[in-house]
């Protein structure tokens, strides 16, 4: 009777009860032309569904400890984004072109300055100096930049295919070395050196627990887990019910259609960026980063071998070379954040500066 009256109790909160209603909401709007009083609904409901995901990648995280926690959160939204982004090319037919690369730029523009951004400006606000290990920090940055560089840099330079492609056999070279890279990264992140990612005192030794919560159940573990994919099922795809207002909306303002992709990216992103500033208000900056650069490094390890998956059966052009200003954007992302990483120390400045490369981001695909 204790555990089902336990179960009872963990059913009956709002995390549970809120991404249960953003699906049924998905579920009735899905494919639909919503109005403008239903479009507000559904939006309240994806704010919600973020909330609830946040709350049970936490509960997850304090149960397997870190880098765990951040890995599942990461891989759990990529792998829906990555299902939405093929659900959309197939329905988009030629039109989409693009959407595989202007998404998975989004995504790493959005977390390696954005979120990483936000979370060194919240940490060094904290603590005056936010603390992390340039090690492991160091190598997920390496990783990423290394993956952007081999599927979204050389195919405007090779010259198999016109029009910034990638021949068959490139887009397989492609596929297996971002998946062989990305599986590398994450056994050295959760095995082989798992002390490189765990979080840091100001003093540079490793942080203790210091949470003083019991961790949680099986039970409620396990209930989490299948509530955070609800919720990220949820997030995604009222962002993708809620799209053709925010295209009406762009279409509306005269903003390049670019501006659509970064606002959905945005939303799709919201759990991972909720998770980390709150991370870092704890003064745990080394799990902020973790999720910042992992959710990067993951939408390109794993959007990238699903796509060129999907091209099999895929009809029109797969476009995933980056234009110049593109390309300047990531180089200037690399070295900033090579510079921020290498002292393992960083200040508001910093946090400063990787929000200006994101704000330059953003104004550039509203005026590019």
């Amino acid at each position: 009777m204790n555990a089902r009256a336990a179960l009872r109790s963990l059913t009956s909160r709002w995390t549970v009860v809120v991404p249960l209603i953003a699906v049924v909401a998905l579920a009735l709007s899905w494919g639909r032309h919503l109005p403008g009083a239903l479009v507000a609904v559904v939006a309240l409901c994806l704010a919600g569904a973020v909330l609830a995901a946040v709350h049970h990648a936490e509960v997850i995280a304090h149960r397997v400890g870190e880098p765990f926690g951040s890995l599942v959160l990461a891989v759990a939204v990529t792998v829906i984004e990555v299902a939405l982004i093929v659900t959309l090319m197939i329905d988009g037919g030629s039109g989409t072109a693009t959407l595989a690369r202007d998404t998975v730029f989004a995504a790493v523009m959005i977390t390696c300055n954005g979120i990483l951004g936000l979370c060194l400006l919240v940490g060094a606000l904290r603590t005056r100096v936010a603390v992390f290990n340039a090690e492991g920090t160091g190598a997920a940055l390496a990783t990423v930049a290394t993956l952007a560089t081999l599927t979204l840099v050389f195919p405007t330079f090779t010259t198999s295919r016109p029009g910034s492609q990638f021949s068959p056999a490139q887009l397989a070279f492609a596929a297996i070395a971002s998946l062989a890279v990305y599986a590398l990264f994450v056994g050295v992140q959760t095995v082989r050196h798992r002390d490189y990612f765990l979080p840091l005192t100001q003093e540079g030794e490793l942080k203790k627990d210091d949470t003083h919560a019991p961790l949680p159940g099986r039970r409620a573990t396990a209930l989490s887990l299948v509530m955070l994919l609800v919720a990220l099922v949820a997030v995604v795809g009222d962002a993708k019910a809620v799209s053709p207002t925010i295209e009406s909306g762009v279409e509306s303002a005269g903003l390049p259609q670019a501006v659509v992709g970064v606002v959905i990216a945005l939303l799709v992103l919201l759990p991972e960026t909720l998770a980390a500033v709150r991370a870092a208000r704890r003064d745990r900056v080394q799990t902020s980063l973790n999720l910042a650069l992992g959710s990067a490094m993951a939408s390109i390890g794993l959007t990238i071998p699903a796509i060129a998956l999907a091209t099999v059966w895929l009809d029109g052009p797969l476009v995933l070379g980056l234009n110049a200003v593109h390309m300047v954007l990531l180089a200037l992302t690399v070295v900033v954040g090579a510079l921020t990483v290498t002292p393992g120390r960083a200040t508001l400045l910093q946090g400063g500066v990787h929000l200006a490369v994101f704000a330059a981001f953003v104004f550039l695909a509203i005026s590019p």
